[in-house]
């Protein structure tokens, strides 16, 4: 990922908008795109502010509080599928992706197999 372009420029695009420069014109003048002049306009009106909002970082595991009940519902029943798993987590107020479930199990170590066969 590129990093921001400078706060130098932002304020001077900004106040270039400010002092009645349209858009399309700042962004030629500066040489940036008409987004960005838009978009730092925006958020200089909304903060006070031109600098760039964090970027990158982690996201919580939103799954990590629920894993003793996780693992308890595994090891009862061994046809729970990811869905299935899924909607119980919606049925108690978690509600989270197909994806998030499976990376939970994969990173936890907790795999499991349904049988395609039943008895």
């Amino acid at each position: 990922m590129t990093r921001p372009l400078s706060n130098d420029l932002r304020e001077r695009v900004v106040a270039a908008v400010a002092a009645g420069g349209s858009c399309r014109s700042v962004a030629e003048r500066f040489g940036v795109a008409v987004s960005s002049v838009m978009k730092w306009s925006q958020r200089y009106r909304a903060t006070g502010s031109v600098a760039p909002a964090k970027m990158g970082g982690r996201r919580k595991r939103l799954l990590e509080p629920h894993r003793a009940f996780i693992v308890e519902r595994i090891n009862q029943t061994s046809h729970l599928t990811l869905h299935g798993l899924k909607e119980e987590l919606a049925a108690r107020g978690v509600k989270v992706s197909h994806n998030a479930v499976w990376l939970f199990l994969r990173r936890e170590g907790l795999r499991f197999k349904k049988n395609a066969v039943r008895p």
